[in-house]
């Protein structure tokens, strides 16, 4: 079963924004997520993954089908949750998926502490004959 983990830009509530991180704890939210991406890639079960820039780079296109499309720049401050990255996984069940999101959501932020960021777990809709 294919799930999508979904990470979102924004802050966690009670961690200050990783730009005023100290330089030793980002690096071990860096070598803890990498730790996961390897462990997945060495299972067999990462499909992919991929991060998005900031959503100061981000685009949104809006077209009724006549004319030009309407293309607004970022960012969007009325946006709550932009996405900020995924992981695609193909795993034997939803508890796994679960696993690996919450690994992913306890890696450490600022002390060593872990995060809790929160992870959107959904499962891919197969295509059809699949």
């Amino acid at each position: 079963m294919r799930y999508m983990l979904l990470m979102n830009y924004g802050d966690t509530p009670g961690v200050t924004p990783m730009a005023e991180w100290a330089p030793e704890d980002a690096r071990a939210r860096g070598e803890a997520m990498m730790a996961i991406h390897e462990e997945l890639t060495g299972s067999g079960e990462l499909v992919g993954t991929e991060g998005l820039t900031g959503p100061e780079a981000a685009k949104i296109v809006k077209h009724d089908g006549v004319g030009a499309p309407v293309i607004t720049d970022g960012p969007f401050p009325e946006s709550k949750e932009l996405l900020a990255g995924y992981w695609l996984v193909d795993v034997e069940s939803e508890q796994r998926a679960i696993e690996i999101a919450a690994k992913t959501s306890a890696a450490p932020g600022p002390g060593g502490r872990a995060m809790a960021k929160e992870i959107q777990v959904r499962p891919v809709m197969d295509k059809p004959g699949r």
